[in-house]
């Protein structure tokens, strides 16, 4: 897999490159249940105005870049798009300096494969990318990082995709309580778990879930279900309790140390190469916000990319067990 590092303080010609590369893929995701199942550009510019304004401004940046186009300008809004699911794990290692440590399980046939540093807004943001601005994780310069999982609910509602919602949090936040408010607030189309790690080491992981409210939590650790599990089949395909279960272990019967905990991530039960299945690891992120240090590792390889010293270029990585 070829991985990416791209730095663009403002959206340019770089972005826009990026868009007309990738395009041609994400339109036939977008438009896998017919033109008429996605929201019209009004409705979709009206859920951003309403749930997102101040992000509005480089919502329309991006749709010019992009060509202007009605589809990509409905595709970049995020609002309601094709029901997607994940694996994922992540843990917020509480030690001397705090790390946010995340698996990121998904098909890497649909895969941004990039690290994107921006500027956008004034505000500098770091992370892997999905749909070319929003983000699976993340960490932003005022230390505040972020993450998903899957929520493991099959229930689809009116809502954006979460990538641009931790893109949100990361423009617009500085702090956990700051990010408390956006999770609580602004609608998801699915259900996901979103952990967030601030500089103060405050944290917290709101369940959030397009047909109930947002349950904000001082778990330090969440996987693939919520509360309960209901989806039971999911459940027992991607081992979300048992996965949860090893990483609260780790977090309080081993308190293992930082190196050993983010090693972790690398074995079973927690990396996975489940890849027929579209749920195989691509990559564990280590975020240390207050450092301002991001690290993308893979078994025998580690990927170094700070705020400060983001060095733009390649790296292509062998994945074990992908295709």
């Amino acid at each position: 897999m070829l991985w990416r590092a791209l730095s663009e303080h403002t959206p340019g010609p770089k972005w826009a490159g990026l868009f007309a590369e990738y395009w041609p893929d994400y339109r036939r995701w977008w438009l896998k249940e017919g033109d008429a199942a996605r929201p019209t550009y009004l409705e979709s510019r009206r859920a951003l105005k309403e749930h997102m304004p101040e992000i509005v401004p480089l919502y329309e940046s991006l749709c010019d870049l992009a060509g202007g186009g009605d589809q990509a300008s409905r595709f970049l809004s995020f609002y309601c798009p094709p029901p997607y699911l994940s694996g994922c794990s992540q843990a917020i290692w509480t030690g001397e300096e705090p790390v946010l440590v995340r698996n990121y399980d998904y098909n890497p046939d649909a895969f941004d494969s990039l690290v994107l540093q921006t500027g956008w807004q004034g505000r500098r943001v770091v992370g892997v990318s999905d749909g070319l601005w929003g983000l699976v994780d993340g960490m932003n310069d005022a230390g505040l990082a972020i993450s998903l999982t899957f929520g493991g609910r099959r229930v689809v509602g009116d809502g954006f995709g979460v990538p641009l919602i931790l893109r949100y949090v990361l423009q617009t936040c500085s702090t956990a309580e700051d990010a408390r408010k956006v999770l609580q607030r602004v609608p998801t189309h699915m259900s996901y778990n979103v952990t967030v790690l601030d500089a103060k080491r405050h944290f917290l992981t709101a369940m959030m879930a397009p047909d109930r409210p947002t349950v904000i939590t001082h778990a330090a650790v969440a996987t693939n279900h919520q509360e309960n599990v209901e989806w039971l089949s999911h459940a027992r395909f991607t081992a979300t309790v048992e996965r949860e279960r090893f990483l609260l272990q780790r977090l309080t019967l081993h308190r293992d140390p930082e190196n050993k905990f983010i090693g972790a991530f690398l074995r079973p039960p927690l990396y996975s190469t489940a890849f027929d299945a579209g749920f195989g690891t691509l990559y564990t992120a280590v975020y240390r916000p207050r450092l301002q240090q991001l690290e993308v590792r893979w078994p025998g390889t580690t990927w170094s990319l700070g705020m400060d010293d983001f060095q733009e270029g390649g790296r292509r990585v062998q994945i074990p067990g992908a295709a």
